[in-house]
This record gives structure tokens, C-alpha cells and sequence, in this order.
């Protein structure tokens, strides 16, 4: 075995408080096998797009006990550089995942033992209530354990910064070199009189913001199925409802306690095909036309309604669209901003400038979006992958807020004797048709970054003429930046004057996405299904093509 790796192995074994992960990592070298212990050490953890995220296993790729402590010290580090106050203190979360409580307890152990003051909070809970809290509180940072919607054998860390929203460059790198620097650290317990659990009324605040600006006076007649996915949303979401005033929704039975095996999905995402397969069935069951979902960690929106030929799953895009279009009417101040990503639909855009709204384009992820304002006020921004932010109470997306301001846009609507469908059907009319999908292949296997990576870097090099009988006008190198934005690895490809296509690695999976929109010139005699109909056939071979190119 390579010496390099059996000291640097020995070296992690000597500082893992595990003794499970000890075990394991010695039994590995005890039977010399290099290439399980090259998957746990050639390509440690670091802060993407969402923070740290990967499978729970020992060694410095995987999450457990020995990285969490590390990352903590890092970021007790961080904040003495950049000089916050640690008297401020830290908010401290988790959700339900498999080892999510243990990992939690490490964090509030660190801490506490540097002598910082910790915010706990009192359960697993979702992780907008962490955001919510670092700004509530006046808090220095907010560390939030939860690996959101990835599959079951993960767990993460996102940190917030004292402004509520996610860390970004060259606060992560800070976080990241103090963590590999990290002695042994000091460890407290909490009976010490830095800690603290937050308290109730801190988190009745964010129940009383958002019903009172989302409730319906007098109360709702509208029927939703409500499902958490085996989350932690689950109980608040329904007193959110309670409270907004809309009695009669039903909660998916089989997918409502917490549970991190998540037994019903393949993947915990409302995104996933099939996610939504009980809770469209619930929904038939009691007689809702309106189906709300949220991701694990409840920091994601997803939703179904039911048309004329049956269910419609809302793209991510398309509930951005329906949230923009209740939210912009009320932005008068110069101020207020509207933000999304390069990789969501343009469509925001027009209705920004439409309304007079400032708009704003990020690069993906809501540590970007959540920024976008500047000096003025971030009113509404979202991303295609179901998340949204519809008040500047959270600096990050949240799933429940946005579930409340979808339901009371369902609310006012039916009660004009419309539905969200027809909303849609308003917009692509006024705007034009807005035709998006995206393709997604996942890359298992310890090469399986190496091999996204490679894919990206070939079409980089070798972009094809047309995709989906359409000339690529124009490539774009993302890795060079962006119309003033940063740099980040994908590739923009440009369909003439009717459409685009981009390329990146997730930043939260082991993944590659493609983001393809097609938008044809409205035309006023060609009816609006016969138009989405020949805008979906284009980008369905925009994506079989680019699925093909792109194969892994």
C-alpha cells in the first residue's frame, strides 16, 4: 500500500472520535485495501454549493463525527478572523438523518468548548428556521446539519453567514483551511452557561410573521394533500396551514413522520419522478385539487394540481412564475429586487421588467440568489430546483413559507372561479411560451465526479453545431464568467434567438445537469396548447440529444 496514504489513514484514526469509524478505518488497512481507503481519502469533503454533503461513513470524504468537529473548528476560526463577535453566538439545527443527532451534538460540543455562545434548537426541525433565527437573533453564524433532499446514505453541513444566508468565497475557503489545520479541539458540555435553546417565542415569531402575511381572513375552503416526504416539516407546515386558516388539508399518513430511511422514495425529492405518486393519490382520496410537498429539511417546494386530463406536476419554473405573479403587483419600492439563476427560466425576467422590478441573475445556488439585491431588498427570488424565497424575513429558500404563499395564490384564484393551471395559462399567454426541462444523470462510483467533470470538459471543447435541429450560435465558456458574473464549471450554449442550453456538475450530487428553455415568438392566432406543444417537441430533442452526448 502507498505509505502516503497508510500514515495519512493513521494520522485521521488518531484523532477520530469514533470508535465504529476507528474500527473500520483500521480493518481497512489491516487488509491493505487501497482502493476503498483511496475512496475515503483522495477527495475530501468541501463547502459546493450547498456546504459539505456526502455519504456518512469515516474518513475525511464521508461525513461523521471526526469531519463535523473539524468543520466546527473551522468555523470558530473563521469567525476570529473575520473578526464577528462569538459572543453573538452560533444557531445550532438538525433534521431527522441518520446521524444527524450525533453530528449535532459534536457541533454544540465544539463550540461550546471555544467558549462560544450556542442557539440549539430544541429538535429536529427544518432548516429555514435556522436562517430565520440567525437573523431573529443577531446571531454570528447559523450551522445547520441536513443533507436536504439527497438520498438517505447522506448527511451535510451548511453554515450561514450573520446575514442569514449562506457562506460564500472566500469565507468557505477560510472555514476549510483552519479545518485541515485543526488541533485536537476542546469539548464542553451543555451545562455550560454559553448554552441555550432557542426560545419558543423566537420560533412563534415565524409562525406569526408568515400566517398573518399569507393567512386567509376568515379562513380557506381550499382542499390540500400535504406531504413532508418523511421530513421534518411535517407538524409545523400544518400549524402554518392552521394558523393561515386553511383547515382542510390532509397530510399524507404514510410519508409524515420523520424517518431517515425514507421508506416510500427512492430519492427523497420532490423533483424525482414519483415523489408525489401517495400524495396525488391521498389527494383523489379526499378530494383536493391541490397537492403541497416539501423536501426532508423543508427548505423545498414542490406541488401538483389537478387539470382536465388529470395531475400537472409544477416545474420548478413554472410555481417561480405563479409565485412572481401574485408577490410583484405589491413591489413600489425602487428597492425591492426579484432574482434567479442562470439556469432557471428567463421568464422571471420579463415580468420583472413588466412590473418595473429590478431583476437581478445570479449563478445557481440561493448562497448567490440570496445576495442578489445588494443595498436594496430581495422581494422574491427563486430557483428551478423548487427553491424559493418569498420574504426577506429568510435569507436562504423556504419551502414552508412558499407553500403558504402558493396556497393563498390557489385561494384568491379559486375564488374568481380559476385555478393555478389557468394562472399559467395567462402568463405563457401575455409572455410567451416558456418551454424548459432538464436532464440529469447521475454518476456513482468513486470515479463518478472525475467522470462529470471530463463530460463537461469534452463539450467544452467539442460543442456540437445544432441540438434539436437548431444552430448553436454561440458557446460559453462558464468557467471564464458570465455577463459579470463568477466563475463556475459549465458550458451556456446558445440556440439562435429561441432558446439555450447549460451544462454543470450539481453542486449538491454526483451529478450531471443540463437546464435546456426554448421560447419561441408569442404568436396571437396559433393556440397557446399548439404553441407549448411544438416548443416541447423542440426541447425534448434539444435533451435527447444533449442526453447522448453527454452520456456518462
Amino acid at each position: 500500500m502507498n505509505q502516503a496514504l497508510r500514515e495519512q489513514v493513521a494520522a485521521w484514526i488518531a484523532s477520530d472520535p469514533d470508535e465504529g469509524d476507528r474500527s473500520t478505518l483500521q480493518a481497512l488497512l489491516d487488509a491493505n485495501d487501497e482502493s476503498e481507503l483511496e475512496r475515503r481519502f483522495a477527495a475530501p469533503l468541501t463547502f459546493g454549493t450547498a456546504g459539505l454533503r456526502g455519504p456518512v461513513m469515516a474518513g475525511p470524504a464521508g461525513m461523521n463525527r471526526c469531519t463535523v468537529r473539524r468543520a466546527t473548528q473551522g468555523v470558530v476560526a473563521w469567525l476570529e478572523e473575520i473578526g464577528v463577535e462569538r459572543t453573538r453566538g452560533v444557531v445550532v439545527g438538525r433534521d431527522a438523518r441518520r446521524g444527524s443527532e450525533s453530528f449535532n451534538d459534536e457541533v454544540v460540543r465544539v463550540l461550546l468548548g471555544a467558549g462560544v455562545e450556542v442557539f440549539e434548537m430544541p429538535g429536529p426541525l427544518p432548516t429555514p428556521l435556522v436562517a430565520y433565527c440567525v437573523k431573529a437573533l443577531e446571531a454570528a453564524a447559523g450551522i445547520m446539519v441536513t443533507a436536504s433532499h439527497n438520498p438517505p446514505m447522506d448527511n451535510g453541513y451548511k453554515l450561514y453567514s450573520s446575514d442569514g444566508a449562506q457562506i460564500v468565497p472566500p469565507n468557505d475557503e477560510i472555514v476549510e483551511r483552519s479545518a485541515r489545520a485543526a488541533p485536537a479541539p476542546a469539548l464542553a458540555e451543555r451545562t455550560s452557561a454559553h448554552h441555550h435553546y432557542v426560545g419558543a417565542d423566537v420560533l412563534a415569531g415565524y409562525r406569526a410573521h408568515f400566517t398573518e402575511r399569507f393567512g386567509v381572513v376568515g379562513g380557506s375552503g381550499l382542499r390540500i394533500a400535504y406531504t413532508p416526504l418523511h421530513g421534518v416539516g411535517g407538524s409545523l407546515m400544518m400549524d402554518l396551514f392552521a394558523g393561515a386558516g386553511f383547515a382542510s388539508v390532509t397530510p399524507v399518513a404514510a410519508q409524515f413522520a420523520p424517518d431517515g430511511a425514507f421508506p416510500t422514495l427512492p430519492f427523497p425529492n420532490p423533483e424525482e419522478p414519483g415523489a408525489l405518486d401517495l400524495a396525488m393519490a391521498c389527494a383523489d382520496e379526499v378530494g383536493s385539487n391541490l397537492v403541497i410537498a416539501n423536501d426532508p429539511d423543508a427548505d423545498r417546494l414542490g406541488a401538483a394540481v389537478r387539470g382536465a386530463t388529470g395531475w400537472h406536476l409544477l416545474r420548478g419554473d413554472e410555481i417561480g412564475w405563479l409565485l412572481a405573479s401574485a408577490l410583484l403587483p405589491a413591489m413600489k419600492d425602487p428597492r425591492d429586487v426579484v432574482a434567479t439563476t442562470i439556469v432557471s427560466s428567463t421568464m422571471l425576467r420579463a415580468m420583472a421588467r413588466e412590473a418595473g422590478v429590478a431583476f437581478a441573475q445570479t449563478l445557481t445556488g440561493f448562497k448567490w440568489i440570496s445576495r442578489a439585491a445588494g443595498e436594496g431588498v430581495l422581494r422574491f427570488g427563486y430557483e428551478e430546483a423548487l427553491g424559493y424565497a418569498v420574504d426577506p424575513a429568510v435569507a436562504d429558500k423556504d419551502g414552508m413559507s412558499a407553500a403558504l404563499a402558493l396556497a393563498r395564490l390557489a385561494h384568491d384564484l379559486a375564488r374568481e372561479g380559476k385555478s393555478l393551471l389557468d394562472r399559467l395559462d395567462e402568463i405563457e399567454t401575455h409572455f410567451g411560451v416558456h418551454s424548459v426541462a432538464q436532464l440529469s444523470l447521475r454518476a456513482n462510483g468513486p470515479m463518478g465526479m472525475g467522470a462529470i467533470r471530463a463530460s463537461v470538459a469534452s463539450l467544452r471543447e467539442h460543442p456540437p453545431a445544432t441540438l434539436g435541429g437548431i444552430v448553436v450560435s454561440e458557446v460559453v465558456d462558464l468557467a471564464e464568467g458570465y455577463a459579470g458574473l463568477a466563475p463556475t464549471d459549465g458550458v451556456l450554449l446558445r440556440l439562435g434567438p429561441t432558446g439555450r442550453a447549460v451544462v454543470r456538475p450539481s453542486g449538491t450530487e454526483a451529478k450531471l445537469k443540463a437546464y435546456i428553455e426554448v421560447t419561441p415568438a408569442p404568436s396571437a392566432t396559433t393556440p397557446l396548447a399548439s404553441q407549448r406543444a411544438e416548443a416541447a417537441s423542440i426541447v425534448g430533442a434539444v435533451r435527447a440529444e444533449l442526453e447522448e452526448l453527454l452520456a456518462l
